[in-house]
């Protein structure tokens, strides 16, 4: 299975990319501190997360906040090696429908990705690559994220 990601900070205007070895995370908890640490403002730091066409996902921590998670398929993000660190669990998404978004639909409104337009994409499914570029663009690092791929 093939994944792209993609760790960004921000400090001030300004969005900078980092490394994190997502393979080394254990779960949330530890990826949440290790986010934290590619900061030393209480400013967003993202980790964008997108497996081929199939789904895609944001984590976000700002300071020593709690990490902030959304996933745009629940079901095929607990199938995947990436589970634990979205905390999406497969015993408890046995009933989702595939293809059902989960997690905070806010986390991106002050990025410029309003709640709504977050759910209009878990209705209207874009493909990963494109939903992630629209939330990079909104929030200012879209060139950057292209320069990556």
């Amino acid at each position: 299975m093939s994944y792209f990601t993609a760790v960004l900070a921000r400090t001030g205007r300004a969005w900078t990319v980092h490394d994190l070895d997502l393979d080394s995370e254990g779960d949330l908890k530890e990826l949440a501190s290790d986010l934290r640490d590619l900061n030393d403002s209480d400013e967003p730091v993202l980790l964008l997360l997108e497996r081929e066409d199939a789904w895609w996902a944001v984590v976000r921590v700002d300071g020593e906040e709690d990490p902030r998670v959304f996933v745009s398929d629940i079901a095929g993000a607990a199938a995947s090696s990436y589970a634990a660190l979205l905390d999406v669990d497969s015993d408890s998404v046995d009933d989702v429908a595939p293809g059902t978004c989960g997690g905070d639909l806010d986390l991106l409104v002050d990025l410029g990705t309003s709640t709504e337009a977050l759910q209009e994409m878990c209705d209207d499914p874009p493909l990963p690559m494109d939903a992630l570029a629209a939330v990079a663009e909104a929030a200012g690092f879209g060139e950057i994220l292209d320069s990556l791929r």
